[in-house]
């Protein structure tokens, strides 16, 4: 399964345009989040992570949107491949796919 992961600060209301690229990418459900990056708690971020299956794919916009750190990054990565799911993302054209 393909699924998306959209992530905007919380003064901006507009998810449109990652919700829209990630349906066109092939996302089969999206899951997104009005929160700052710098929390580290992210609900639906959470609830994303505890549903993956082996074989799925992760897909964000960008990285910034899934991590606010390069630390935060490399520990989301290594859970979504703990997982047997890989990520890729559309802007930087890289993931673990």
């Amino acid at each position: 399964m393909i699924i998306g992961y959209a992530r905007v600060r919380k003064d901006d209301p507009n998810l449109d345009a990652q919700t829209d690229a990630l349906t066109a990418a092939g996302a089969d459900k999206v899951f997104a989040d009005k929160i700052s990056g710098s929390k580290r708690v992210r609900p639906e971020l959470g609830r994303m992570l505890e549903q993956l299956r082996d074989g799925d794919i992760v897909t964000v916009t960008k990285y910034d949107r899934l991590a606010r750190s390069l630390k935060d990054l490399l520990e989301t990565v290594e859970t979504i491949g703990a997982h047997g799911a890989g990520l890729p993302s559309l802007a930087e054209g890289t993931g673990t796919t």
